[in-house]
């Protein structure tokens, strides 16, 4: 089977977000589950951006959606461990922004996931993905790591 590997560009953090697994957050196999993983990713996406001046809904004036989502899963976690949502997000291309989160137990940092995801940002009226505006350029240029 081949797995996933992904590569977490540590010169790009622009957040860190501290959290707890909740006992509603672990599955059958008494670990965080799949589905609270994303959930988690999310939210530590919506600190990121808020902290850097933006929102998923304006970027730059348009809203953004996720193309795409690579787990890489490194050990368990289960209720109540403390962890952090490292967030990355490199340079922009022309059209998307690559956002890495890494997920680490707070105490000692073995890493519990790695993801990447892909946003695109979308013109609403046309539907269409647009170039990534000069705004969203600026506020990730001025992030300088966290």
């Amino acid at each position: 089977m081949e797995r996933v590997r992904l590569e977490f560009p540590e010169a790009d953090i622009v957040h860190r977000h501290p959290l707890t697994v909740r006992v509603t957050d672990m599955n059958y196999g008494r670990h965080l589950g799949h589905d609270t993983l994303v959930s988690l990713l999310h939210e530590a996406r919506i600190q990121a951006l808020g902290a850097l001046g933006l929102t998923e809904w304006d970027m730059g004036g348009y809203p953004s959606v996720v193309a795409d989502l690579a787990v890489q899963y490194q050990s368990e976690a289960r209720w109540p461990d403390a962890l952090v949502v490292e967030t990355a997000i490199p340079a922009p291309g022309k059209r998307a922004l690559t956002v890495y989160h890494r997920v680490l137990h707070a105490e000692g940092g073995r890493p519990v996931a790695t993801a990447r995801l892909n946003v695109m940002l979308i013109d609403p009226v046309a539907g269409r993905p647009v170039a990534v505006p000069e705004a969203v350029v600026a506020a990730l240029a001025g992030a300088g790591g966290a």
